[in-house]
């Protein structure tokens, strides 16, 4: 479980609205901050995660915590499933998805659409596969989180999941933290127009059960097979799990 409640704004509202209000405001600079603040590696992680699914290609899949479809989008190129369903609390994200998506010609096959992760509304046993980029750092209540995906996962699926952790390696270590709390904060302020949210980025990742930890909270909520695969000196990891 997380070492404490991060939430993006000092307010007494949940943090499931303040991560959805926060999106929303920079919805418009989020795939540019992406880019230039990874220096373009995210697309690598992406790539390496959905690879993960390549010894049994789905055919349907759900994309939790979409954003602006930029795996959805990877997943029908590398895969051509019949159905990919992408999920987002941010209506605006979710905007620019559809954007991408009917731009590239794909609405046949990607339907993004608006919703909890802590309360999908599928039934049981509907996926194949559940991938997740960047998004269960923010889930109000990861358990349930969790929980949910391994209901409407088929038996036998495979979850996917690509999210920041914290690098052990010296020097890297201390250039990561160094960057993520002084400069990320302050390009994102910049560009964004938003003070908070990449200072909640930082504040969000360090309280993150990462590792172990994270396995273990897979375990809990009903998954086996699971591995964690560090990458880029451990900034990020891939946690693999099947249903």
């Amino acid at each position: 479980m997380a070492k404490e409640t991060v939430k993006p704004y000092d307010a007494d509202s949940s943090k499931k609205s303040q991560v959805s209000s926060m999106f929303n405001k920079i919805a418009p600079y989020y795939d540019f901050l992406n880019r230039f603040l990874s220096l373009g590696i995210d697309t690598i992680w992406r790539k390496k995660a959905i690879a993960q699914l390549r010894d049994n290609p789905p055919n349907t899949v759900l994309d939790v915590a979409t954003g602006t479809a930029d795996v959805a989008l990877a997943l029908a190129k590398t895969f051509r499933p019949q159905r990919i369903v992408g999920l987002d609390i941010s209506a605006q994200m979710l905007k620019i998805g559809r954007t991408k998506v009917h731009k590239q010609q794909l609405d046949e096959v990607i339907e993004l659409i608006e919703g909890d992760s802590e309360n999908l509304p599928f039934a049981d046993n509907t996926f194949d596969a559940i991938t997740v980029a960047f998004g269960v750092r923010n889930f109000e209540n990861l358990e349930k989180g969790l929980s949910e995906m391994q209901r409407v996962l088929k038996s036998g699926g495979k979850l996917v999941v690509l999210e920041f952790s914290r690098p052990r390696i010296f020097p890297f270590k201390q250039l990561f933290q160094f960057y993520f709390k002084n400069i990320l904060p302050v390009i994102g302020r910049i560009t964004s127009k938003d003070p908070r949210a990449y200072s909640y980025l930082y504040e969000s990742v360090q309280a993150f059960p990462e590792g172990k930890e994270f396995l273990d909270i897979l375990s809990k909520t009903g998954y086996h097979a699971h591995r964690c695969i560090p990458l880029t000196f451990g900034i990020c990891s891939i946690y693999v799990a099947k249903k």
